[in-house]
C-alpha cells in the first residue's frame, strides 16, 4: 500500500521509518528545504543553530524507538549526559546549577528550605511512580472512547493522579522555597503550559529531567533528525523535500492522494504530520473537516516564541549549555501567555539561553558561542519589525546585566523568529510554537484525533495528537499511528 506522508518532522520522520519498516511504500512530502519541521538547522558564518527543540529529555523514548531497528540511539549519535544539567539565574540575583547527581540536587534544595532534600525525595517518588504509569499506561495507548481512557489499572490508579488538582497546588503543598518551586515548576514550559492549567500528574516533568537526566546528543537535536531521516530512507522511504501538499484528495469520503505545487500523487493512505488546524481548514473541503474553526478558536494553545539566534565572537562564561533567567513575577508573566485579556509582550519576561558550544565544539567556530535565546509569547500577537528590535533591547539589557557582560559587541550573527515566523515556515496555527497546551481536557482522549472522523484513511501524527507535545510525545505519536496501520493493512516487510 503506498502511503502519502504531509511533513518531515519527528513525527513524519519516525513514522516513515516504522511504515516503510513494514512493508509499505512511503512518500513524505516536506514544504521547506530539509527534514525536521519545528527542529530544522540554521548555519551562518560557522555558527550551527537547532532552529527548535534543544533539550534531549526521555531517553527510554529513544531507546524503545531505535530498538524497533534492532539498534540504540548511540548506534548514530552519541549522547553525553549535561553536569550541570542547567544553570537557573533567579531575580534576587542568585544562581545555582541543578547537578546532574541527585545527591548534590538533594544538597541544592536543602540550602533552599528546612526539609529541602527530603521533601524533594517524597517529589521525585510520587514523580516516577506517576511516571511508571504513564508509561506503561497513558503513553503508549490510544483513545477513541471514554471507556479506553478508563481502564485497567488507571481506574484502580485514577484518584492517585490528582488529574483535578492543578500542579501549582499540587507544588505548593509539597514546597515552601521561590527556588525549590520554580524548578519543580518550570519544566511544564516544556508541555507549552502554565503551573495553574496543567493537571498535577505532570509532576512527572521532575523526573524526566532531575531523575532521568538531561543530555545532548553529538551534533545537537539535528543530529536526531539526521538519523531518523537515515532509518526511514535506509528502508525504502523516498522525500520530496521544497514541494508544500496544496490539497488532500477525498473520493466518496476516503483519502486517495495529495496535490502539491509539483503534481499529483495517488495513496492509498494520507499520514499528516502539518500543522493539524492548518490541515482541516485549508487542505480539506469543509465537509471532510473533523475540526472547524470554532473548535480550534476555542482551544487552549500552547505558546508561540520570540527566538534570536546569535553567533558571538567571545564565551560567555556566565552561561551554561542550558541557562534559565526566571523573572520574580512568575505569575504574571504566565498570564500574558494564557489570559487573553492580559496577552501582550511581556514586560519582564522570563527566558532561555541555549549554548550548544559549551558541549559541541562544531556549533561554532573557536573561542565564540552559539546562543539560542527564547521568551515564551502568547500566540495571535502582533508581530512586527518594530516591536522585535524594542523586545530584542529588554532581553539584552536583561542578559548583559545579570552576565555583568556587554554581549552585543561581540555579535556577528543576529537573527530574530517569532510569531509570523512560525505562521509562515510552518503553517503554525495563530505562530503558535508548540500547538495545544496540556491543558485536563486537552490531555489523552481530549487532544485531537489520530483518525479522522470524517475521511477514512486520513491519519494525523504530531504534537496535536496524544500524547502532545515534545519530541518523545511526537516519536510516541507516531509509534501509535504506524502500529495501528501495520495491524489494519498488513504488508510485507
Amino acid at each position: 500500500m503506498r502511503i502519502a506522508i504531509v511533513g518531515s518532522g519527528f513525527g513524519g520522520l519516525s513514522a516513515a521509518a516504522l511504515l516503510a519498516r513494514d512493508g509499505f511504500d512511503v512518500q513524505v512530502f516536506e514544504k521547506n528545504e530539509g527534514p525536521g519541521g519545528r527542529a530544522s538547522t540554521y548555519k551562518e558564518a560557522g555558527y550551527a543553530f537547532d532552529m527548535g527543540p534543544s533539550w534531549y529529555l526521555m531517553p527510554d523514548v529513544y531507546e524503545r524507538f531505535f530498538a524497533e531497528f534492532g539498534a540504540k540511539p548511540e548506534d548514530y549519535f552519541p549522547l553525553q549526559r549535561l553536569d550541570p544539567a542547567y544553570r537557573v539565574y533567579f531575580a534576587d540575583e542568585k544562581v545555582v546549577d541543578v547537578p546532574a547527581d541527585l545527591e548534590k540536587t538533594y544538597t541544592l534544595f536543602d540550602s533552599f528550605e528546612p526539609g529541602g532534600a527530603e521533601k524533594l525525595r517524597r517529589y521525585l517518588d510520587s514523580a516516577a511512580e506517576k511516571y511508571d504509569l504513564s508509561i506503561n499506561e497513558l503513553l503508549y495507548r490510544d483513545y477513541r472512547s471514554v471507556f479506553d481512557f478508563l481502564s485497567g489499572r488507571l481506574i484502580m490508579e485514577g484518584a492517585r493522579l490528582h488529574v483535578f488538582e492543578n500542579l501549582d497546588a499540587f507544588v505548593n503543598r509539597h514546597f515552601d522555597s521561590d527556588e525549590a518551586k520554580k524548578i519543580v515548576e518550570y519544566s511544564i514550559g516544556f508541555l507549552g503550559g502554565s503551573p495553574k492549567n496543567t493537571p498535577s500528574f505532570y509532576h512527572i516533568m521532575s523526573h524526566i529531567d532531575l531523575t532521568m537526566g538531561v543530555f545532548y546528543p553529538e551534533g545537537g537535536m539535528r543530529a536526531v533528525v539526521d538519523a531518523l531521516h537515515r532509518l526511514a530512507a535506509e528502508r525504502g522511504a523516498q522525500f520530496a523535500f521544497d514541494e508544500p501538499v496544496t490539497r488532500i484528495r477525498v473520493q466518496d469520503g476516503t483519502a486517495t492522494g495529495v496535490e502539491t505545487t509539483k503534481g499529483s500523487y495517488e495513496a492509498d493512505i494520507v499520514l499528516v504530520n502539518a500543522d493539524y488546524p492548518y490541515t482541516e481548514l485549508h487542505l480539506l473541503d469543509e465537509r471532510h473537516r473533523t475540526y472547524d474553526e470554532r473548535y480550534w478558536d476555542k482551544r487552549v494553545l500552547a505558546p508561540s516564541a520570540f527566538v534570536v539566534y546569535l553567533g558571538v565572537n567571545r564565551r560567555f562564561e556566565g552561561l551554561a549549555h542550558h541557562t534559565l533567567f526566571l523573572d520574580e513575577d512568575w505569575e504574571a508573566g504566565f498570564e500574558t501567555l494564557f489570559d487573553p485579556e492580559k496577552a501582550a509582550w511581556p514586560e519582564h519576561p522570563s527566558y532561555y539561553v541555549n549554548v550548544p558550544s559549551r558541549t559541541d565544539p562544531t556549533a561554532a567556530p573557536e573561542g565564540s558561542d552559539t546562543l539560542f535565546i527564547l521568551v515564551a509569547l502568547a500566540p495571535g500577537l502582533e508581530d512586527t519589525p518594530d516591536r522585535r528590535e524594542e523586545f530584542y533591547t529588554k532581553i539584552m539589557d536583561d542578559l548583559e546585566r545579570k552576565l555583568g557582560e556587554d554581549v552585543r559587541s561581540a555579535v556577528e550573527v543576529c537573527r530574530f523568529f517569532a510569531l509570523e515566523d512560525f505562521a509562515e515556515r510552518y503553517h503554525a496555527y495563530k505562530g503558535t510554537a508548540l500547538g495545544l497546551s496540556h491543558t485536563l481536557f486537552q490531555t489523552a482522549l481530549w487532544r485531537p484525533s489520530h483518525k479522522s472522523k470524517k475521511v477514512e484513511h486520513l491519519y494525523y501524527t504530531g504534537h496535536y495528537t496524544h500524547p502532545g507535545i515534545g519530541v518523545p510525545m511526537t516519536i510516541i505519536s507516531s509509534t501509535l499511528v504506524a502500529r495501528e496501520l501495520a495491524e489494519r493493512y498488513p504488508q510485507n516487510p
